[in-house]
């Protein structure tokens, strides 16, 4: 998938980002920008802005006199969803998928107990929209569609907890169940008792019901990581 609205440095990102991020360009290589340029067949002017957004990422940095050198992994910007999506697409896929699994469990059970008590009636009728689409796409191998509505509903809770950090997080969030869906880490449908325990958080969130919506958030958080365990041990 090229990198939408950012040209031909946009197709040298497609190719440069995920090798960085593989690790074929180790932490301390030195990149050369002509070299570079010349490899992917563009000017350098083009070879300069795809070379900014990596470093916007923390991927690389770029000196004088040195060139283009590939930072550790400890500083990138693990947050960012492009650099979450070239890392789903390599060899690190289970890690990634794993340690984002992890992020939601920590995260969603405390947004959505927020939510129940801070969402909007607007708010309430989304995510029990989001959940009843779900659950219209949980059979036949729809999971396209489904993904759809799973990211809304996600987007929906993070939103709705009025935190200002975790409604950041709703990117990370849709990345990670992207990932799973593309790079079939799921089931050919979702388990049944995932889609009811959704329908079931909008329900709670529309009662007001805090405890429950936190419990219920955190079975499937806890139910994806049971998903990893058997289709990315």
């Amino acid at each position: 998938m090229s990198t939408p609205g950012r040209g031909l440095h946009g197709r040298v990102l497609d190719t440069l980002g995920p090798a960085i991020t593989a690790g074929e360009y180790p932490p301390g290589s030195v990149l050369r920008t002509d070299e570079l340029a010349q490899h992917f067949e563009v000017s350098r002017s083009v070879m300069r802005e795809a070379v900014r957004v990596l470093e916007s990422m923390h991927l690389v940095e770029s000196r004088r006199r040195v060139g283009v050198t590939v930072r550790p992994r400890a500083e990138w910007n693990v947050y960012d969803p492009q650099v979450i999506r070239w890392r789903l697409a390599g060899a690190d896929r289970p890690h990634q998928l794993r340690s984002l699994t992890v992020l939601r469990s920590a995260v969603e059970p405390v947004a959505a107990g927020l939510a129940a008590r801070q969402a909007t009636a607007e708010q309430c009728a989304e995510l029990t929209e989001c959940a009843l689409g779900m659950v219209a796409n949980s059979r036949g191998h729809r999971l396209e569609q489904y993904l759809v509505h799973d990211i809304a509903f996600h987007r929906v809770v993070l939103n709705a907890s009025g935190n200002e950090m975790f409604a950041r997080l709703g990117d990370v969030v849709a990345e990670v169940l992207a990932g799973r869906t593309h790079h079939e880490v799921m089931f050919e449908d979702p388990a049944p008792a995932a889609v009811t325990l959704h329908v079931q958080v909008a329900e709670a969130v529309r009662a007001r019901d805090a405890a429950r919506a936190e419990e219920l958030t955190r079975q499937i958080t806890v139910g994806a990581l049971r998903e990893l365990d058997v289709l990315a041990p």
